[in-house]
């Protein structure tokens, strides 16, 4: 089993942690405003289907 030899350092860690927070918030982001995007009916880089609603009345 893999075992660091040395106690990583303060500095170190908070780098490691901040990068992985910063890459998912802009993930994040990038999906916020994609779902606002599809939302408002701007989308052009996303292809979904958009179900009609039906107007005959079935009995």
């Amino acid at each position: 089993m893999a075992v660091p030899k040395k106690r990583t350092s303060k500095m170190k860690k908070n780098i490691r942690k901040s990068t992985w927070k910063r890459q998912a918030n802009q993930e994040a982001l990038k999906a916020f405003s994609l779902a606002k995007s599809l939302l408002s009916g701007n989308s052009t880089g996303f292809i979904y289907q958009i179900d009609k609603p039906d107007n005959s009345k079935e009995k």
